[in-house]
């Protein structure tokens, strides 16, 4: 065994060690907090909160203003969605959503449109968070590392054939 490999072993042991430590309810956030160093949650307005619960269809005269954000200049536009996952850390979470099932064209003088020859799919990627589980005594818990799918934006790709 070189130095990588049992430097390797002695840290996945601590990590273990230390995450399937019981603690109680009011040490696990500061617990949490030394074990993830996670991005803090993107601001999502109380309006596009609002907005998040409403009907929406894809934005197709944003392409006549001059938007700033990259989110609304894609032609898979997306918005920031809040999500909460009780029992975890982070607790609150932003999460993106595509607000068109097709794609934004745009061709020479004519006016923007969506089309479905394409689709808007999300780019998901892998976070980390702690899940807070019970311990067997029933009234400590231990932090688990879980790995959640993410969406983070979104992209224009082919549709799928049949």
């Amino acid at each position: 065994m070189d130095l990588t490999q049992g430097l390797t072993l002695l840290l996945s042991s601590v990590w273990r060690c230390t995450m399937s430590r019981c603690l109680k309810k009011h040490e696990l956030k500061d617990v949490a907090e030394k074990r993830l160093h996670y991005p803090q949650l993107m601001d999502v307005s109380p309006e596009a909160a609002a907005a998040a619960d409403s009907e929406f269809s894809c934005p197709v005269q944003l392409y006549n203003q001059q938007p700033v954000e990259l989110s609304d200049r894609s032609v898979s536009p997306w918005r920031y969605v809040r999500k909460t996952m009780k029992d975890h850390f982070p607790h609150e979470y932003a999460e993106a959503q595509c607000l068109c099932s097709g794609c934004i064209l745009i061709q020479g003088q004519n006016p923007p449109q969506e089309s479905h020859d394409y689709n808007s799919v999300p780019v998901l990627q892998s976070r980390g968070f702690l899940k807070r589980e019970l311990c067997s005594g029933g009234e400590k818990y231990h932090l688990k590392l879980v790995t959640v799918q993410v969406a983070v934006g979104c992209t224009c790709a082919r549709a799928k054939s049949s």
